[in-house]
């Protein structure tokens, strides 16, 4: 028979209350002081980084500890006795059996809901205590938790697993690139500068310093690239800037052209995108470097997959733009890579060949996604039919 109580006849909550700042050390100088949800783990809390030598509210080793500030509800428990700030509280078992109550919260986090209605901002100790929970006896409590453990586990592995597979899809794709697509094409013959189209131009970076001041960006007319539209290795419209017509006369020279390749210099450094064929007049910021190619030498989509995949590109860029974040990467470093450069024939076969393992390994991406997705619903499934007496 399972009786209705509230978590205050089964339970002490402890809300935190976080000591004036002056007592924070990490000399280790009194007791771990934890503060909120960024400090959790998996189920337990993460190794202390702050300690405070004024101990206002304290957690002992076991409790179970609730984020009371948004988010509301995520649960974690605690490893040894330490002092909690205001963004916590903790709830300790007194009859009722700990690891039923952690699943308990667990199968709560996602719904507190206030007096209104709506999801609570915040939480307090007497909302803490009100909380109603349905209650078998010890003895059953303890066989659920068990069988609870053993399925977690379960879910826990097969989550593991989907999420190395996910992880491994890249690789395998990275891999595909380097092993098989390009494993004939080794040679450079040439470097970027030379398959950009003769004429002057045809490699640039956006106007700097006085020939575009912030003041001269507008709501709207002339649209002004930067790293957000190709911040995904493909070109997407983000924030929107804008100059006036008569702004482009004066910069007309960085007008970007369909079909040009775009690569981030600054910021976020080594994205690349190529440009739509209906794209607007438009001119791109600083922070890119804009290449406009001589399609009768090299297609835009190859150097695309070239400087983001083929293994020579990727070495000379870590070599020459200090490492794989490019943060030294420049316009002169781009005009100097060396490039394979096949027939136009072989350039479309290879361009094909790598579309089809990246919609291949995008496949098996969604499928590893939704996986992981349906482990995490599967753990909330569980934990309802556990705590309605269906387990």
């Amino acid at each position: 028979m399972w009786q209705v109580k509230k978590l205050i006849d089964v339970c002490e909550v402890v809300a935190g209350q976080s000591p004036e700042g002056k007592y924070y050390n990490t000399d280790r100088i009194g007791l771990p002081f934890y503060q909120g949800k960024k400090e959790y783990g998996d189920k337990y809390l993460k190794p202390p980084v702050k300690w405070t030598s004024k101990v206002t509210k304290i957690a002992l080793d076991g409790d179970i500890l609730m984020s009371v500030r948004a988010p509301v509800g995520p649960i974690n428990i605690a490893t040894e006795e330490i002092c909690i700030g205001r963004g916590l509280a903790a709830i300790r078992a007194k009859h009722i059996d700990q690891s039923f109550l952690y699943f308990f919260l667990l199968s709560i986090q996602k719904n507190l809901i206030g007096s209104d209605g709506a999801v609570f901002n915040s939480i307090n100790k007497k909302q803490i205590e009100s909380i109603r929970i349905s209650l078998p006896t010890l003895e059953v409590q303890k066989q659920i938790v068990s069988k609870l453990d053993a399925i977690f586990s379960d879910i826990k592995k097969a989550k593991q697993n989907a999420e190395k597979n996910l992880e491994n899809t890249g690789e395998l794709f990275e891999s595909f690139c380097q092993n098989s697509i390009f494993s004939k094409h080794t040679k450079p013959n040439c470097t970027v500068l030379d398959a950009a189209k003769k004429e002057k131009g045809s490699m640039r970076t956006g106007p700097f310093g006085s020939q575009l001041l912030k003041k001269e960006i507008v709501d709207n007319g002339i649209a002004v690239l930067g790293i957000d539209n190709t911040v995904n290795n493909e070109f997407k419209w983000g924030g929107q800037r804008f100059i006036t017509p008569e702004k482009f006369e004066e910069l007309s020279k960085f007008e970007v052209k369909p079909k040009d390749v775009l690569i981030t210099i600054m910021g976020t450094c080594g994205r690349c995108a190529i440009v739509p064929d209906d794209i607007p007049k438009t001119i791109n910021t600083k922070h890119i470097c804009c290449i406009t190619l001589d399609q009768s030498k090299c297609l835009p989509e190859y150097l695309h997959i070239y400087f983001l995949h083929h293994p020579i590109a990727r070495k000379y860029l870590l070599i020459r733009a200090k490492g794989a974040i490019m943060a030294g990467l420049n316009m002169g470093i781009i005009k100097e890579l060396p490039l394979v450069l096949p027939s136009i024939e072989e350039q479309r076969k290879l361009i094909d060949q790598v579309a089809f393992i990246k919609n291949e390994t995008s496949r098996l991406k969604l499928v590893y996604t939704n996986k992981i997705k349906a482990l995490d619903e599967l753990k909330q499934s569980v934990l309802q039919q556990a705590f309605s007496g269906k387990l």
